[in-house]
């Protein structure tokens, strides 16, 4: 199957939508991260950046009778994160810093160099696990541009909308590798062996269970997902953080919202019509949106779009409430999946 990527936004939304597009959920407050209980007596200090790592990290810590603190609260965007002063403390004291990298945790660039600096082992986990390019899952081979090309064509845009490439954090390493559960796995592994040179063979023990635990439930995601059909598997969505899983499960990845890998970008207003004009023609049934930020501009394409378009909201760079189903890695991959395959399928 072959189809049009549109890497750019959406031309024709009021001024007060595109606000909400930049705007994202920043935390500032000391107390925002997950509470969890301090690590026995003689055990790893261990901090975790994001919901979906301390997720992971978690389950392999608790398997091994420690814990993990986790940063970010439920329901915060990776990408504009602002840590507090107590928090950046937290990270300062702690053996291991967990971070996902690639520039995804934009607001904490300086607090993981610090912690770096005063002697914590800093982990950052998408570079350990075979990251794919911006670009190279899910993406139409039509756009006649390499790699390269891409990655340069999303630069100059960057420069009209008077944001740098460096400016988001990212470079063509796509940061969002979660949504290949088998990466994940492996990045269990990565972390159970790296905190077993500090606390105990037992941690690359409980890396190995928690890595087969993800394994098994990708499974059922799989087959969630295999089962829409292949000329329905196109996505639109808010900002391009579903390469993965397209790669992985044959998707077409057919347009973003926002452009590049960050919520940070401000969307274009000369690409509107284009967007809709691929949804319309693609017979795209939903646009699917994230948690982490407000859905006014995909509401507003959906409206665009014309009767029947919808717009479903995704877990996709934090965990959901307790009781959501989505409180836990894996059941954050699988209510996803169950939301796509529910909306493309209809």
């Amino acid at each position: 199957m072959t189809r049009r990527r549109v890497p750019l936004v959406l031309t024709g939304l009021s001024a007060a939508a595109l606000t909400l597009a930049a705007c994202g959920g920043t935390s500032d407050s000391a107390d925002s991260g997950t509470a969890v209980p301090s690590p026995t007596d003689g055990g790893l200090t261990i901090v975790a950046t994001t919901t979906i790592l301390g997720s992971v990290a978690g389950d392999i810590a608790s398997c091994a009778g420690g814990s993990v603190t986790t940063l970010m609260p439920v329901g915060a965007d990776p990408h504009d994160f602002t840590p507090s002063s107590a928090q950046v403390a937290q990270m300062v004291g702690a053996d291991v810093v967990i971070a996902n990298g690639l520039g995804l945790e934009e607001g904490l660039a300086d607090a993981l160099s610090s912690a770096a600096a005063d002697g914590a082992r800093v982990i950052e986990v998408a570079e350990l696990v075979d990251p794919i390019e911006f670009g190279a899952g899910g993406h139409s081979d039509d756009e006649d541009h390499s790699d390269e090309e891409d990655h340069s064509d999303e630069e100059d845009h960057s420069e009209e909308e008077g944001h740098s490439e460096d400016e988001h954090g990212h470079g063509s390493l796509d940061p969002h590798f979660w949504f290949d559960m088998n990466r994940m796995a492996d990045a269990a592994v990565i972390l159970g062996d790296d905190l077993a040179e500090l606390g105990g063979l037992e941690y690359a023990e409980c890396g190995q269970q928690v890595a087969s635990d993800i394994r098994a439930a990708e499974g059922e995601v799989a087959s969630l997902l295999e089962s829409v059909p292949a000329d329905k598997r196109i996505l639109v969505t808010d900002h391009d953080a579903l390469g993965y899983l397209a790669d992985v499960y044959g998707y077409e990845v057919a347009g973003v919202v926002i452009p590049g890998g960050s919520t940070l970008a401000e969307p274009s207003s000369a690409q509107l019509r284009e967007l809709v004009e691929v949804i319309q023609a693609e017979g795209v049934p939903a646009i699917f949106a994230n948690t982490a930020e407000p859905s006014a501009l995909a509401d507003a394409v959906a409206s665009e779009s014309g009767e029947g378009v919808q717009v479903v909201v995704l877990y996709v760079g934090s965990l959901g409430e307790p009781g959501s189903g989505a409180d836990s890695y894996i059941g954050m991959m699988l209510t996803d999946a169950r939301l796509i395959a529910d909306a493309l399928r209809d």
